[in-house]
C-alpha cells in the first residue's frame, strides 16, 4: 500500500511501534548522522520517541514527543537520508527520498505476526558478571550488595569489568585449556578486574590458570591477598613490585596492564613481548614523554593549544606502541575501553601473537617519530 508521508507517520508513531532505522546518507559528511534510530521509551508513565543519532564513534540521545519526532523524520528524509525502515508489531514500512526530495511510502500489514515490545528506557543488557547474582569480591570491592543488585554510585565500574571480560572473551581461542596458564596483570591497584579475570576464567570458564597480581603499593597488596583468601583463590597471588624488573616466572601466556602511568606501559609491553606472550591487553595513560618534545611545523596549529598537543601526543604514542607490536608478531587493535556515553574514553590496546613480523608497520613508525621529532621509549625496548 502507498501512502504519503504524513498518512504513514501516524499509522507508524503510534502505540504499535518497534523501531524505525533511518540511513544512507544523501551528502556524506563525518560531522553528521550516517545512521538514526527511533524507538518508543515510557517516561514518567507517558510513551515519548527516543531518537538516537549515530555520529562518528558516537551515539546521541534524545527524547521527543509524537508530534516532535514526526516533524523531526521528514526533515532526515528530505534534507539528509535516502531511507527508512519502519517495523511494528503488526507491519512494516519503507521511506525512500529522491534526489529531488520526492518520499515514497509503502506500508504493508503483516498478517497474523505479533511482535513483543521492550518499552524500558534502558534496555537490560545481558552482561557475563550478571546483576541480581551476588559474586564475593564484588561485594567486598563494593559493587554489589550483598543481595548481588549493584551498587548505584557503582555502577560504572561494573560496566567496566564487564567491558574488559568480554574483551577477553574475543581471544578465548588463543588461550590452551590444556595446561596452567599465567597470565601477570601489572599495576593491578585494588584488583577489581584482577578478581573479575580469576573468577571469569576459572569459575566460570574451566581453564587451569594462575594469576599474578604486581603493584607498587605495599597496602593495596596486603589487602587484595587479604581477599584471595577469604576466597580460597589459591592460584591467585599478589606481590609488590614492577613489571619491568620482575623475573619469576620463565614464560607467561597473557599480559594485562591497565593505566600503568607514562613509560611504565612500554616496560609492560617489552617484557610481554620477551615473554612471547600470547596475548596483550593494555590501558595506557599519561604519556607525558611524547608531550615534552613533540614537534612538527606543518601541525603547529594543533601544537599551539596545550589540550590539543597532550592529545596528540597520547595519539601518537598509542599508534607507536600497537604498529610495534604489529612489528613484532601480534597481530594488534586500538579499541575503546569505556563507552563515551557513561564514563570517560580509554583506548585500549589488545595484542595477539600471530606467526609473522611486519616490518613495514616498524619502518613507518620511525617515519612518524622523525617527522614528529620523537624518540620513545618503546621504539628503544622492542
Amino acid at each position: 500500500m502507498i501512502l504519503d508521508i504524513t498518512q504513514l507517520l501516524d499509522i507508524c508513531i503510534s502505540d504499535k511501534l518497534i523501531d524505525m532505522v533511518i540511513s544512507g546518507q544523501k551528502n556524506k559528511s563525518e560531522d553528521k548522522a550516517v545512521k538514526v534510530r527511533i524507538r518508543p521509551v515510557i517516561l514518567k508513565n507517558e510513551i515519548e520517541y527516543q531518537v538516537s543519532e549515530f555520529v562518528g564513534r558516537k551515539v546521541l540521545h534524545s527524547n521527543h514527543s509524537a508530534a516532535d519526532v514526526k516533524k523531526k523524520i521528514i526533515d532526515y528524509m528530505t534534507e539528509d537520508f535516502k531511507q527508512a525502515q519502519i517495523n511494528m508489531t503488526d507491519a512494516a514500512a519503507t521511506i525512500l527520498s529522491s534526489k529531488s526530495k520526492t518520499l515514497t511510502c509503502k506500508y504493508k500489514k503483516a498478517g497474523q505476526l505479533k511482535v513483543q515490545r521492550d518499552l524500558s528506557h534502558n534496555r537490560t543488557k545481558k552482561y557475563i558478571i550478571q546483576e541480581g547474582k551476588p559474586v564475593a569480591f564484588m561485594i567486598d570491592l563494593g559493587v554489589m550488595g550483598q543481595d548481588g543488585k549493584i551498587i548505584r554510585t557503582r555502577y560504572d565500574k561494573f560496566r567496566q569489568i564487564n567491558r574488559f571480560l568480554e574483551y577477553i572473551e574475543d581471544i578465548l581461542p588463543k588461550l590452551d585449556k590444556e595446561r596452567e596458564l599465567t597470565i601477570i596483570d601489572f599495576g593491578c591497584g585494588k584488583s577489581y578486574l584482577t578478581f573479575a579475570m580469576y573468577y571469569y576464567l576459572k569459575e566460570l570458564k574451566g581453564y587451569n590458570i594462575r594469576i599474578i597480581g604486581l603493584d607498587l603499593k605495599a597496602d593495596v597488596i596486603e589487602h587484595c591477598n587479604e581477599l584471595r583468601t577469604r576466597y580460597g583463590y589459591d592460584k591467585l597471588d599478589f606481590y609488590v613490585g614492577d613489571i619491568a624488573t620482575y623475573k619469576d616466572v620463565d614464560k607467561v601466556d597473557m599480559v594485562v596492564t591497565l593505566h600503568a602511568c607514562d613509560t611504565a606501559t612500554d616496560y609492560a609491553l617489552a617484557k610481554a613481548v620477551k615473554w612471547g606472550a600470547e596475548v596483550i591487553l593494555s590501558v595506557p595513560c599519561c604519556q607525558h614523554e611524547a608531550n615534552r618534545t613533540i614537534k612538527s611545523d606543518i601541525l603547529s596549529p594543533v601544537m599551539d593549544y596545550g589540550i590539543l598537543k597532550e592529545r596528540m601526543a597520547a595519539i601518537v604514542t598509542d599508534a607507536a606502541r600497537a604498529k610495534l607490536l604489529t612489528a613484532n608478531g601480534y597481530d594488534t587493535q586500538i579499541l575503546e575501553f569505556i563507552d563515551m556515553e557513561h564514563t570517560p574514553k580509554n583506548l585500549l590496546i589488545r595484542a595477539v601473537k600471530s606467526s609473522k613480523e611486519d616490518i613495514s608497520a616498524r619502518e613507518k613508525t620511525k617515519d612518524m617519530l622523525e617527522a614528529l621529532n620523537l624518540e620513545l621509549t618503546i621504539d628503544k625496548l622492542i
